[in-house]
């Protein structure tokens, strides 16, 4: 996304889109939950029931614009934004997932960058840990 102007009409174009056609598509393919978060999408679906091949086919045909990759479990584990998600005989398992280029590291209190900046990085990561869930957009 190059200009500023980007974000807030991916902000105002992607509702729209997902107003229109997800109740539809999920339902359609039997969908056991929804979750969107800017760009990422999470399904939990049944795979004896659901094809993922003709879902992503149904998305990526709600318009032209739009080109939805997935990804599927490993090992009945699969990470969604920040948490990786793990599922066991008679529950999930729920951790912090890090990429392998996270480096851990924020600004330096003893650093010259401007004192907002270094506050905004700690409020950035403790607004983190309470973001609200509500179903079907986190």
């Amino acid at each position: 996304m190059g200009v500023p102007s980007s974000g807030i009409l991916s902000e105002i174009f992607l509702p729209n889109i997902e107003a229109l056609h997800i109740e539809h598509l999920t339902k359609k393919h039997m969908t056991i939950n929804y979750f969107c978060h800017v760009n990422a999408i999470l399904l939990i679906i049944d795979s004896n029931h659901t094809n993922i091949q003709a879902i992503l086919t149904d998305f990526n045909s709600t318009h032209l614009n739009l080109h939805i990759t997935s990804e599927t479990e490993q090992s009945n584990k699969i990470n969604y934004l920040d948490i990786s998600i793990q599922k066991t005989a008679h529950n999930i398992r729920i951790a912090i997932y890090r990429k392998p280029t996270f480096t851990d590291t924020i600004i330096p209190y003893s650093s010259n960058h401007p004192t907002q900046h270094k506050y905004a990085a700690i409020r950035y990561l403790c607004n983190r840990l309470h973001i609200p869930v509500t179903k079907g957009r986190i």
